[in-house]
């Protein structure tokens, strides 16, 4: 009803481009989508001149389907670019295998860049060793890279695989697996990550585009960096593919602070396309490394890390009130969860949940109640099925619980802790609803999954439909979503995407 109101008043405003012929999915009639001045003015049944003498750009979609363009909530970006140019580890099953993959590839390479000519540093991404019945070892690696700096970053990046002359060339300290874990391994992975701007900057570039391809209008980005002059200098350079919403660390809060910033504002220079993202605070681990903080002991032992503790927390959600930062807490483990509802409560600020992957059964309703949104990454329930079977026995009931979290009143934000799952919607949301791939194996836990229209609703911030008044950021599809087969939805045939009435992609 209310659509139709706006629609009555909207005749007077001409638009700028008309989207003639889209359904929106579930429906068997087509509509136009008005667009003026980067927001959808009017939308209304199909006519044979959608435009009018308005003078406005048609674009016939010849009955397809659209949808709000979609966000990834958890990215890392200039991972994500550049483990797309890295040597993939994710298809080894073993310490041995992974060890393997390195000397084939040194073996073709010798590891010297042929431009520089010096030895470079070979940097593997992606493997995951909570499901290796072997271990990661120093003489493994050192056997294969006859003396060449290695190093390998886990899928999860809280890991870093290194042989004796990586370790001598940045100056640290290995056992005798090699590892680096947690905060010393975040270190190194951002020494690893400084290519020339402009190799970075180009690599970003395209993995925007691609993701744009997904139908993909926005990231939140929590490289962990001062993030904003990276992307402003990507801006000024012609980036204009995504819109991006740039986290800050506590390492960076004062400085932030000082320079007026606070989440939601848009950033000077920034295009319309960039703004403050939230405060990201990382308390505990992964498990993958098995240092996610949790209320029961792994099989091995320990409880994993809380690596930022109670009072601290609880100091930092209350200075990122004070500054108007939204708090975004990495809580893996479910007692991660519970000190990060404890202090949200405390606190009295709302904010986000990064991962929420393993919860207390007492947990779930606070996240509603408090207005906590739970961002959490779904092909990573299917990535880690086998290491939280082995490392949360009996308990994967309340493991990745994307039903549990909604049926209490939560709101979910879906994403791909890009480079740790693509950055691709279509697999996040294929995985939240199908709790399977396409790969033989039957469903994991299959009480947890979502409908298709929840997994919308939490990929497009809540809007699920266009909407008269909605920001023109819309994805254009072949199939509807809502009754496309599983192989369909999770490969969704995309055929544009616009940002405030903007083709990104396509332009059919």
């Amino acid at each position: 009803m209310a659509e139709q109101l706006d629609q009555r008043l909207a005749p007077n405003l001409a638009p700028d481009v008309v989207l003639t012929a889209v359904r929106q999915p579930g429906d068997e009639t087509c509509s136009d989508v008005h667009i003026r001045n980067g927001a959808v003015v009017a939308i209304s049944p199909s006519t044979e001149t959608p435009g009018g003498s308005t003078g406005a750009r048609v674009v016939d979609l010849d009955g397809r389907f659209i949808i709000p363009g979609l966000w990834d909530e958890h990215v890392h970006m200039t991972q994500w670019a550049l483990a797309s140019n890295r040597l993939d580890l994710s298809g080894a099953d073993s310490a041995r295998e992974a060890a393997a993959v390195v000397g084939a590839h040194l073996a073709g390479t010798g590891g010297v860049d042929a431009a520089a000519g010096t030895v470079q540093t070979l940097v593997g991404v992606g493997f995951r060793d909570a499901v290796w019945t072997d271990l990661p070892g120093l003489d493994l690696l050192d056997g294969v890279t006859r003396g060449l700096p290695t190093a390998l970053i886990s899928h999860d990046l809280h890991c870093v695989w290194l042989n004796s002359a990586a370790a001598r060339r940045y100056g640290v300290q290995v056992d005798a697996g090699g590892l680096l874990r947690e905060e010393p391994a975040f270190a190194l992975t951002r020494e690893l990550g400084t290519p020339p701007d402009t190799l970075v900057d180009a690599w970003v570039q395209k993995a925007a585009q691609a993701a744009s391809a997904r139908g993909v209008v926005g990231i939140v980005d929590f490289e962990m960096t001062w993030n904003r002059d990276p992307w402003l200098r990507r801006i000024s350079g012609g980036f204009d593919a995504l819109r991006v919403e740039a986290g800050v660390y506590p390492q960076d809060l004062d400085r932030a602070v000082a320079e007026g910033l606070r989440t939601g504002l848009e950033v000077a220079g920034g295009g319309g396309l960039l703004t403050v993202g939230p405060l990201k605070v990382l308390i505990d681990g992964s498990l993958n490394t098995r240092t996610a903080y949790c209320v029961d002991p792994y099989p091995n032992g320990g409880h994993g890390l809380l690596t930022v503790n109670e009072v601290e927390l609880l100091a930092l959600l209350i200075r990122a009130r004070q500054a108007g930062f939204v708090p975004a807490v990495h809580a893996i483990g479910d007692a991660a969860n519970r000190v990060a509802l404890d202090a949200f409560e405390a606190a009295g600020i709302a904010g986000r949940v990064e991962h929420a992957q393993f919860v207390r059964n007492d947990d779930f309703a606070r996240f509603g109640r408090l207005g906590v949104i739970a961002s959490v990454q779904p092909a990573h329930a299917l990535d880690d099925r086998d290491a939280a079977e082995a490392n949360w026995p009996g308990r994967t009931d309340r493991s990745f619980p994307l039903r549990s979290l909604v049926a209490a009143g939560a709101r979910l934000a879906l994403g791909s802790d890009a480079p740790v799952a693509p950055l691709d919607p279509w697999t996040a949301m294929s995985a939240a609803t199908a709790r399977a791939r396409q790969d033989g194996r039957g469903p994991w836990h299959a009480e947890q999954a979502l409908t298709r229209q929840e997994a919308l609703t939490a990929s497009t911030r809540g809007r699920g439909r266009i909407r008269v008044g909605d920001p023109a950021d819309l994805a254009v599809l072949d199939v509807d979503p809502l009754t496309a087969s599983e192989a369909e939805f999770a490969a969704m045939p995309v055929a544009a995407t616009l940002i405030a009435g903007r083709f990104t992609f396509g332009g059919v």
